[in-house]
């Protein structure tokens, strides 16, 4: 993946389930479908072992952002590999399942 930027669309590539990190879902629930719009919103790094880690919020169902996600660079796929990305604020874009 080209390293990507703030505001850039990602897709997520596989189902992401929560590793118990995150408050907001029971241990091992899947938050995000595979195939799931988001937004990036920060990049980060995981301090002992210098690995990146992303910031993502993905489109819910209901076409608004859900919380923040942290994701690994394998976990997504960027927009330009979307043949017809869509903006993620267009009305007329159909919301997809999420978190």
């Amino acid at each position: 993946m080209t390293p990507p930027n703030p505001g850039d669309v990602v897709y997520a590539a596989t189902d992401l389930h929560n590793d118990g990190s995150h408050p907001e879902f029971a241990t091992g629930e899947t938050v995000v479908r595979a195939g799931t719009r988001g937004v990036l919103v920060r990049i980060g790094h995981v301090e002992e072992t210098l690995a990146e880690l992303y910031l993502v919020r993905f489109e819910a169902a209901s076409g608004d952002l859900g919380p923040p996600i942290g994701c690994w660079p394998k976990e997504l796929t960027p927009a330009t590999d979307d043949p017809a990305p869509k903006d993620l604020h267009d009305s007329s874009a159909s919301p997809k399942e999420g978190c």
